[in-house]
């Protein structure tokens, strides 16, 4: 009987990789992509899960804290506090699903956020006694470029005009709501992925 495994998914090569490097470790993988009920941008996703052959499930979370992490970003003008705060919360609300044993992500080696440090990783392992695993944590961006031009066909765009699933989209698109452009908040030359589909499969 394979073991389940949860993993936090935006369609982007990272967390594609992540979920391929637990397959080949003998997990069922059940992808799990964040949405606050703003737009339908998990569509993209769940295509993308579709297309590798993943199953694939929304998980809402409340508007409270997409709120909250608005608010962070208007006071630092800055998007890394709201988004670590994003993702803490992700990752404890699948957590707290009481079938879920293993809870994963693709933050990698390099990632400064969203990262969590060894307490925080810690803590949540044991506040609800699942295990935490991070496929990619002793890759870096060197070695991960190249898996997943091997593996995927990849989209690369601007992050404004990428269609993509990650929790920047609905964040930006409430900033925008306040009347606030997120290009005050975010880089206004930042580059993300989405995968496509397979380029090779089997290596």
């Amino acid at each position: 009987m394979k073991m389940e495994v949860y993993h936090l998914y935006s369609g982007g090569k990272d967390s594609s990789l992540s979920a391929w490097i637990l397959t080949r470790l003998g997990y069922d993988v059940k992808l799990v992509t964040i949405s606050f009920g703003l737009l339908d941008s998990w569509c993209f996703a769940k295509e993308t899960a579709e297309k590798l052959g993943f199953d694939h499930q929304i998980l809402y979370l409340p508007r409270e804290i997409l709120e909250k992490a608005a608010g962070m970003c208007m006071k630092d003008r800055h998007p890394n506090s709201a988004i670590q705060f994003i993702h803490e919360k992700a990752l404890e609300a699948v957590a707290s699903i009481p079938e879920v044993e293993r809870v994963s992500d693709g933050t990698r080696r390099d990632d400064r956020v969203p990262f969590l440090d060894l307490p925080r990783a810690r803590s949540l392992e044991d506040r609800f006694n699942i295990a935490y695993i991070r496929p990619l944590l002793g890759l870096g961006y060197k070695t991960i470029k190249e898996l997943t031009e091997k593996l995927f066909v990849v989209e690369i765009r601007e992050s404004e005009r990428l269609e993509k699933s990650d929790y920047e989209v609905e964040l930006r698109h409430l900033l925008r709501e306040r009347g606030v452009n997120p290009l005050e908040i975010f880089p206004k030359s930042h580059h993300q992925s989405r995968v496509l589909g397979w380029r090779k499969k089997d290596i």
